[in-house]
């Protein structure tokens, strides 16, 4: 795997923050405070646009990401993410394979996958996964028909491959030391950041909390 500026960034990031499902315009204020906060990378994740819109919603927001250092991925959307100059794209299991999207978006392009086991997480790293978001740690609304797996089955899973893996589902700042405490220090969150009152001094508490010795 060719190691580029990106992969780079990747290998440091700690927090990574999915879009909320709302309009494009509260989706960009909410990033922009996500970008003051201090999060590592964003994710695009809207089911509901139009192809339209939702490239011209990326686009913008790889853009502020860009200037903000902060890597950019597009959900599902390969095509998408090369368009708007996104840093990756997430697949998920209905999506293009990470094979597929590795041959269309090139060597550049990172690539992240889904994995609830250390089978499934080799499976993906050796199809060209750059990261693994790995869940459902704990119980959550949004993926009520998968198995929890635990912080264990997360580190089970960090422990099988050698890419960086993000803890994801349920996750709030409340369990942030027991993440820790059994070796895991990237997360992903969706409602916990993108819900909170004030999102940038929300990401600024879980950054500090990932970094603390």
């Amino acid at each position: 795997m060719e190691v580029t500026a990106r992969h780079d960034r990747l290998t440091a990031a700690r927090l990574y923050a999915i879009t909320p499902d709302a309009e494009s315009a509260a989706v960009e204020r909410v990033v922009t405070a996500w970008l003051r906060g201090g999060v590592d990378v964003v994710q695009l994740r809207q089911k509901r646009l139009a192809r339209g819109p939702l490239l011209e919603l990326a686009t913008a927001l790889a853009v502020a990401c860009a200037a903000a250092g902060v890597l950019f991925v597009v959900n599902d959307h390969v095509d998408v993410a090369l368009l708007s100059g996104a840093d990756g794209v997430h697949v998920g299991p209905d999506d293009l394979t990470v094979g597929a999207a590795r041959r269309v978006g090139g060597a550049g392009l990172l690539v992240g996958a889904s994995a609830s086991t250390p089978q499934a997480g080799r499976e993906a790293e050796r199809e060209g996964a750059d990261y693994l978001g790995t869940g459902p740690a704990y119980a959550t609304p949004l993926k009520t028909e998968k198995r929890v797996i635990g912080p264990a089955g997360v580190a089970a899973v960090a422990s099988a491959v050698r890419v960086p893996v993000f803890a994801i589902g349920g996750v709030d700042r409340s369990r942030l030391p027991e993440l820790r405490a059994v070796g895991l220090t990237r997360v992903c969150a969706i409602r916990a950041l993108g819900e909170a009152a004030d999102p940038e001094a929300e990401a600024r508490a879980w950054k500090e909390a990932l970094c603390r010795p």
